[in-house]
C-alpha cells in the first residue's frame, strides 16, 4: 500500500503506529473468535472469561495494585508475582469451599445475578474486548458496569449496582480529601528521606490485605461468565489463567493504564502509598459488609484519588495545585462515565427486555433509593 501511494506521487504513510499493530491484530482476531463461539454456550463461556480476566486485570490492576506496583520497581517482578498469585488462589479457594463451589464470595448470589447463562449474546462475548480497548486508551473504566451488566436481567439490578458504585466514589472522595487534609503536612514534615524498611513490610501487609479485599468484591465481574458452583476441574481452570494473567501484568509493571496511578504525587513513596492501600481497603471492606450487590471498584478507588489529590493541593504539598488537581479528578470521571453509557448500551443490546425507555426510567429511581439507602444508614 505504501509503495502504490508513493507511486501516484503521495508521500509514504504509516496507517498504523507500529506499536499498536500487534494489538490491532489481537482485537481482531478476538473479534472473530467471539463471533465463531458465541452459539456454542459451552465454549463460549471459557472464551468470554479468558477475555474479561484478561481485561479485568489489565484495566483494574490500578486499583489494588496499582500503587504497590509503583513502589516496588525496584523488586523483582517474580517476586511480586508469587505475592500476589498466591493471595488471589487463597482467597479464591476460600470463597470455592466456603460458598459451595462460587468465587465470587456471594455477589453472585445477589438478584439478577443468580442464575448462570445457559446461551450468550455476542456482546455478552465481546464486552472484555472493548475493555481491552478502553485500557489501551488509559480509561479507568468500570468493569463491573461494562461486564457485568451484559449480564443484568433487570434495570433495577443495574440501578442497584450503580447506586452503591456511586456511594463508593462520594464515601472514598470525602475520606481520601479529609485523610489528606489531615495529615498533608505532618507527612511533608516526616516522610523525608529514604523510607525505612518497616514502611515496606507494613506496604506489603496492608497492599495483600487490599488486593484479598478487592478479589472479594471484583471476582463476580469475570466469574459471571461461568457455571455459579464450579467443580474441581472448572476451579482450577479459573485459577490457572488468572494467575498467568497476573505474571503477564507484573511483568510490564501493571502497562499503560499505570500511568493513572503514576501521573498523581508522590505515589512511588512506599509510605504514601501504604496510607493510599490502608484506606482504600477499609472502605472496600465496608462495603462488603454493606451488602451483596456487585459494585465498581473502580469508582471508589478514583474517588479516594480525587479527594487525596485535591487534599494535597489545598495544602501545598503536592506536585499538582487545585486547579490541576480537580482536572485530573474531573478525567478520570469523565472516562467511569463513558464506561457506564457504553455497558448500558451493551445491557440494552443484549437483553431483549430492556429498552432504553426502561432503563433510564428505572434506574434513576434505584439509584437515588440506594443513595437515600446507604446514607441513612450512615446516619447523615
Amino acid at each position: 500500500m505504501k509503495k502504490i501511494l508513493k507511486g501516484f506521487g503521495y508521500p509514504e504513510v504509516v496507517w498504523v503506529p507500529k506499536g499498536e499493530r500487534s494489538f490491532l491484530s489481537f482485537i481482531c482476531l478476538s473479534f472473530i473468535i467471539a463471533m465463531f463461539l458465541t452459539p456454542y454456550p459451552q465454549y463460549a463461556m471459557w472464551a468470554g472469561f479468558v477475555f474479561a480476566a484478561y481485561a479485568a486485570i489489565a484495566n483494574d490492576s490500578i486499583q489494588t495494585i496499582g500503587t504497590f506496583i509503583a513502589s516496588n520497581q525496584d523488586k523483582k517482578w517474580w517476586v511480586l508475582w508469587i505475592f500476589i498469585g498466591g493471595i488471589f488462589f487463597f482467597t479464591m479457594f476460600y470463597s470455592w469451599i466456603t460458598f459451595g463451589g462460587d468465587v465470587s464470595h456471594g455477589r453472585l448470589t445477589s438478584k439478577g445475578f443468580e442464575i448462570a447463562p445457559t446461551k450468550f449474546h455476542f456482546l455478552q462475548i465481546a464486552a472484555p474486548i472493548f475493555l481491552l480497548i478502553l485500557t489501551r486508551l488509559r480509561m479507568p473504566v468500570s468493569t463491573t458496569f461494562i461486564l457485568l451488566t451484559s449480564f443484568a436481567a433487570t434495570p433495577a439490578a443495574v440501578g442497584a449496582v450503580l447506586a452503591k458504585s456511586m456511594s463508593g466514589y462520594i464515601l472514598s472522595f470525602l475520606m481520601g480529601l479529609f485523610f489528606f487534609l489531615i495529615v498533608a503536612k505532618a507527612s511533608k514534615k516526616y516522610f523525608t528521606g529514604e523510607a525505612k524498611f518497616g514502611w515496606t513490610i507494613a506496604q506489603w501487609i496492608t497492599s495483600g490485605t487490599l488486593w484479598s479485599v478487592w478479589l472479594m468484591q471484583d471476582a463476580a465481574n469475570i466469574a459471571v461468565y461461568l457455571p455459579r458452583s464450579l467443580n474441581t476441574g472448572e476451579f482450577i481452570g479459573f485459577t490457572s489463567i488468572v494467575v498467568i494473567g497476573l505474571g503477564l501484568l507484573l511483568y510490564y509493571k501493571g502497562g499503560r493504564i499505570q500511568k493513572i496511578v503514576t501521573e498523581k504525587s508522590v505515589v512511588t513513596d512506599v509510605r504514601f502509598a501504604t496510607l493510599i492501600d490502608l484506606i482504600y481497603c477499609v472502605i472496600l471492606f465496608y462495603f462488603k459488609l454493606h451488602s451483596k450487590v456487585p459494585m465498581s471498584t473502580t469508582w471508589v478507588f478514583i474517588g479516594l484519588l480525587a479527594g487525596r489529590e485535591l487534599g494535597m493541593a489545598i495544602m501545598k504539598t503536592g506536585n499538582n495545585n487545585i486547579f490541576h488537581a480537580l482536572k485530573l479528578g474531573l478525567k478520570d470521571m469523565t472516562y467511569a462515565l463513558l464506561g457506564l453509557v457504553i455497558s448500558i448500551a451493551i445491557a440494552i443490546g443484549v437483553n431483549d427486555q430492556l429498552s432504553a425507555s426502561s432503563m433510564f426510567e428505572t434506574i434513576p429511581q434505584e439509584f437515588v433509593a440506594g443513595i437515600v439507602k446507604f446514607f441513612s444508614k450512615l446516619g447523615i
